[in-house]
Formats: C-alpha cells, sequence, structure tokens
C-alpha cells in the first residue's frame, strides 16, 4: 500500500497561503475578493464534507451561514461580549444545534426530496430573519458595527483591522477548518461517510447506522458554515442579510462544482473563480446586471468540460503523468490460483461472531409470510437450520428465494410469522442489528463501493465489526484502529484478493468482485452467512475455486446458500430446501431432493433421473 508523505498537503497548503497575499493581486485580485475567497473556501469545506464526501446535496447551508454569523455579531454588537474568538465560537455551535434539529427532519428523506427540505429550510429562516426576528438581526439592514478581530494574549493585544492583518487571521482559520476536515475524511468516521455517498443500503447491511452518520456530518457541515457567517460579519464590519438568502447556498454549491466535490480544496480553487469572474464582469467590464447571466454561462460550460472541477482536473493530470512516468503494468485476469489449506493465522481471521450455544438449531422460521399489496409473495414457510450446518436454497425463478433472504436478513420485514436466530427473536429488528449479532449475506447482483478500492471496501465491512454501528471517531487514524490492517489483509487473502487491495473495484473482473462480494459478507464476521448465488456468472474454473472456498469458510461457521448450479449446491449443502411460488414444497438431503418426483417436475424436469 502507498503511503503519503506525512503532513504533505498542510505543508503545501501553509505555503500557498503565506504566497497568495503577494501573488494574487498580481493576477488582478483585490485583498478585498482575497479574504472574501477564504471565507467562502471555508463554508465550502463543511458543504464538501456534507455533499463531496457523503453525497447530501443540501440549499439550506445558508440558514446556517447566516444564524451563526448572526448569533456572532448579535453578542459583539448587542451586548457587552467583546472576544470575537469566543463569539465566533458561540455562533458556531449555535449553527450546529440548529443544524441538528433540522438534521433530524431533512434527513428523513434522501435524494431530491432532502434537497427539496433544505430548500425549503433556507426559505423559511430567510423569511424568519427578515421579519419576526428583524429586532435582533437588523432585518434588510442587518448588524453594523461589528468589531474587527482582536486577540488579547494578555501582555499585549494583537489588532487585525489592516488588510494583510485581516488575511492573516482569515488564512489562519481556514487552515485549522481544513486540517479538521483532512483529519475527519482520512479517519475511520470519514471512509463510513464515502460508504453512504457510494452505496448507502450496503453500507447499512454491514452494520453501519447511516442515519447517524449522515446527522453527525450534517452538524459539522452547519458548524463550518456558522463559523463562516462569523467570520464574514468581522471581515465586513456588519452582518449582511443577504447571508440567508436562497442564492447563497446556490453560491456554495456552484464553487463547489466549480472547484471539484469530494477534494476539500475544491470550494477554494471555486470561490476563487466564482469572485474573480463576478468582479471583473461587474467592475472591469461594467456589465451591470448581465454578469450573472456571463458568470451562468461560464459555470455550466466549467462543469461540463471538467466533470471533475478544477481541483479534479489538475489530480487527473498528476495521476496521468505518474502513471507515464512509471508506465503501466499488464494485470493479469485469468484463474485462480489453487487454494492453499488455512493456516492457523487465517483461521483466527476466520472467527466470527460469539453465538450463546455451540449446537442445535441457530435459526428457526416459523410461519413466514410475506404479501404485497393483495398478493401472496411468500406463504406459512416453516424451516430451522442447526449450528455449522450448510443449508442449501433452490427453486425456480419467481419462487421467492431472494425475498426470503431479505426477510431473513431483516432488510424487508415479513407481514407475518416469526423468525428467531440464537435464541432471540429479530423478526422486527433491522438490517443493522441483525448484522451486528452475526448474521449477514452477500448480494445476487453485486453490491460494492465501485469507487473505492478493494482494500477500503473491506476496510468498511471491518469497521462495522470493530466499532460497532456507529461511532465519532473522526479524528482517529483509520489505520490506528486495533488490528484493522491484519483482518482486511486475511480477509483479502481468503477470497485471492491480496494482489488487488489497492486496485479500484472499478477495475476488477466480474469473477473477481463477485469474491469481493463474498469477502465484504464475510468481513462482518457472521455466525450465519446467507449467500445469494455466489457462483452466478463464473467460469468452471472459479466455480471449483469458489466450491473450495465456501468449504472452507463452512468449516467453523452456518451457510444458507442459494444457486443456479445443482452439481455445485449439492456437492456443498447437507440439506436442501425447495421453494415454489413462496411455498416450501420439500427438503431433505441432496440425494433425496434428487430423486423426488414432486422437485423434478417443479423444478429438476427430470434432468437427474437417468444419473441417479
Amino acid at each position: 500500500m502507498r503511503r503519503q508523505i506525512p503532513f504533505l498537503v498542510e505543508a503545501l497548503t501553509i505555503l500557498g497561503l503565506i504566497a497568495a497575499p503577494f501573488v494574487l493581486p498580481h493576477l488582478g485580485f483585490t485583498p478585498t475578493t482575497i479574504n472574501r475567497i477564504l471565507v467562502w473556501g471555508l463554508v465550502g469545506i463543511g458543504f464538501d464534507l456534507l455533499f463531496g464526501y457523503t453525497g447530501l446535496l443540501s440549499f439550506g447551508q445558508s440558514a446556517f451561514f447566516g444564524s451563526g454569523g448572526m448569533f456572532a455579531a448579535y453578542l459583539l454588537t448587542q451586548t457587552s461580549m467583546q472576544s470575537t474568538i469566543a463569539a465566533l465560537l458561540i455562533g458556531t455551535v449555535a449553527a450546529g444545534v440548529i443544524g441538528f434539529f433540522i438534521g433530524l427532519i431533512a434527513l428523513r428523506r434522501t435524494g431530491i426530496y432532502f434537497a427539496m427540505i433544505t430548500v425549503a429550510i433556507a426559505e423559511v429562516f430567510f423569511f424568519v430573519e427578515f421579519n419576526p426576528l428583524s429586532d435582533f438581526t437588523g432585518g434588510e439592514n442587518g448588524l453594523p458595527g461589528v468589531p474587527t478581530p482582536t486577540l488579547n494574549l494578555g501582555f499585549t493585544t494583537i489588532d487585525f483591522s489592516s488588510n494583510m492583518g485581516m488575511y492573516a487571521f482569515l488564512a489562519f482559520w481556514y487552515f485549522v477548518g481544513l486540517v479538521i476536515a483532512l483529519r475527519l475524511v482520512r479517519s475511520p468516521f470519514g471512509l463510513v461517510l464515502r460508504a453512504i455517498r457510494e452505496n448507502p443500503l450496503r453500507a447499512q447491511a454491514l452494520g453501519h447506522n447511516i442515519q447517524r452518520y449522515k446527522l453527525a456530518v450534517f452538524v459539522v457541515a452547519a458548524m463550518y458554515a456558522g463559523f463562516a457567517g462569523g467570520l464574514l460579519g468581522l471581515m465586513q464590519g456588519f452582518m449582511p442579510p443577504d447571508a440567508f438568502m436562497f442564492a447563497t447556498s446556490g453560491e456554495i454549491v456552484m464553487q463547489t462544482a466549480i472547484g471539484g466535490a469530494g477534494t476539500l480544496f475544491g470550494p477554494l480553487l471555486g470561490a476563487a473563480v466564482w469572485l474573480y469572474l463576478s468582479d471583473f464582469f461587474q467592475t472591469t467590464l461594467n456589465l451591470g446586471a448581465t454578469w450573472r447571466l456571463i458568470l451562468g454561462i461560464v459555470f455550466v460550460l466549467l462543469v461540463v468540460f471538467l466533470r471533475h472541477g478544477l481541483a479534479g482536473a489538475i489530480s487527473d493530470i498528476y495521476r496521468s503523468m505518474r502513471r507515464g512516468r512509471q508506465g503501466t503494468q499488464p494485470q493479469t485476469v485469468g484463474p485462480v490460483v489453487a487454494r492453499k489449506p488455512l493456516t492457523a493465522a487465517n483461521r483466527v481471521r476466520l472467527a466470527h461472531k460469539a453465538t450463546k450455544s455451540k449446537e442445535g438449531v441457530l435459526l428457526s422460521v416459523t410461519g413466514l409470510t410475506k404479501h404485497y399489496g393483495g398478493l401472496a409473495g411468500k406463504s406459512d414457510i416453516d424451516c430451522s437450520v442447526n449450528h455449522g450446518e450448510i443449508r442449501g436454497i433452490i427453486g425456480p425463478n419467481g419462487a421467492g428465494k431472494s425475498t426470503f433472504f431479505k426477510m431473513l436478513t431483516c432488510e424487508v420485514e415479513p407481514t407475518a410469522g416469526k423468525i428467531v436466530f440464537d435464541g432471540r427473536d429479530i423478526t422486527k429488528m433491522g438490517v443493522i442489528d441483525a448484522c451486528q449479532m452475526g448474521l449477514t449475506k452477500s448480494y445476487q447482483i453485486n453490491q460494492l463501493f465501485e469507487k473505492l478500492t478493494v482494500r477500503q471496501n473491506l476496510e468498511i465491512a471491518v469497521l462495522g465489526v470493530v466499532r460497532g454501528k456507529f461511532r465519532l471517531d473522526m479524528f482517529k487514524n483509520l489505520h490506528k484502529v486495533r488490528k484493522l490492517d491484519d483482518y482486511v489483509e486475511g480477509k483479502a487473502a481468503l477470497v485471492h484478493l491480496s494482489e488487488r487491495l489497492d486496485a479500484s473495484v472499478s477495475e476488477l473482473s466480474y469473477g473477481e468482485k463477485r469474491r469481493l462480494e463474498i469477502g465484504l459478507a464475510l468481513a462482518t464476521s457472521p455466525s450465519l452467512l446467507l449467500l445469494d448465488e455466489p457462483l452466478a456468472g463464473m467460469s468452471t474454473q472459479e466455480r471449483i475455486e469458489t466450491v473450495a472456498l465456501l468449504k472452507a469458510i463452512a468449516e467453523d461457521r452456518t451457510l444458507i446458500i442459494i444457486d443456479h448450479d445443482m452439481d455445485s449446491l449439492f456437492e456443498l449443502a447437507g440439506k436442501v430446501t425447495v421453494l415454489q411460488e413462496g411455498r416450501l414444497l420439500v427438503e431433505g438431503t441432496p440425494e433425496e431432493i434428487k430423486n423426488n418426483p414432486l422437485v423434478q417436475e417443479a423444478y429438476l424436469g427430470g434432468v437427474h433421473e437417468e444419473t441417479v
């Protein structure tokens, strides 16, 4: 695994911030514009954590931007508070509290509905600021008289009223905000955020409480916006009412898109381009109101031709140059190497969550029924699976095997019936808690985190085991999580992906993706592993190797397997359950199933009749 030079990004950022006030004026940037870039870049960092890293598009950041700024400005102009730093921090906390309660509402929906709720919230805050709370916020006049920032060191007081002093003050806080964000995205918390962005349902199925993670990052983004709003008031000498306007939220979104989402530096670059062009069109070209039309066209062109934004384009060029220097090494994708016997170390890595008992019934299903409207999808299914058993599930297409699995793993709640796992009724339990108990599955259609690496995919699964369903470890180094690297490398070795750990999932062959799909489920350390068509689409050699893998996994674990490869399934399973039209048709050993006339008529069609 390639390791980055420690603090390289931070060091380059410091050099860039030191050089900016000396270089940018020669490019046409005014001191005021440079300072505004830092403010917008800071609020953009929070938005990038929310949108670029978690996939939540919010148009309500102006509510927090204005609220945090107004709280700080009110304390400094209407009360006896003199500490600008204290006022900034109080405004930040206030924005975070507001963000928490708004997040509880907005995050009940996803996608476009979430975005529309945030639009409505921004409009509500704009109305409240201009009307009911105008006595506190100044209404359309804003809050004038906000003092310039000062820092009392006891023996002396530093004043930041000059252009260079104000720049130094804003640059310091931008750097602090960036360092905090860098620590966050490099933490286990940050990796789970990326998992939510890529595939929220799979992140949830791996035992992560994605709603809590979303709420946490929503609050973080609100606090970034609130702090930046306070800085805006200090920089301008008054808190403007347009901080609450919907246009402010729109500009944050557009600046992040121009600069590049998911980069942290993108919002700063986007703000630089946006503010420079705004000034250029208005003051240099004197375009009047037409500047918005021209800037809109420029925005469209930048987004169309730079799909990953300016920062993304720079990153793509750097990677291309790096590959050009190193040369491309051909990737060999062929038959999987012969499986070696499991070592003692790998047996440890196969360890699963402890169950209350070591023998007897592990999973029991009674009267399981699922109705879709007036239609019965599943009807009155009874079955049980013992500890250490490999159970096969077969049935013709449309028999409801995958839906049966979804009910067993608590992805779908049954209409009637009861599911007992390890002595506990889990019928109404959610998929997160079921996974945390040790019950999980691989999917019929690969559910991977395509834009992440194989290593990151496995890390996401392992983190659900070693950290539980939610933890606010925002500042912990990912690779300092106890035994994380060992567990990941062990699981990769089990599914023959050790040589592909740092490859992007999108670069894997289909067979490799199927093995990774199994590896993700296995990495949650399940005591009961459900595999939905693990052999689908594989070559003959890959099937042979995967069957060997499943046999090794089953040495100390219970498996339930759905597959259409009868020969492989009968080789694996000690007992087979046959479903037909949502009902349990028959159960028995593979030999009994082969010879059963009901099965031959309903599913096998007599294909094995001559060989039995």
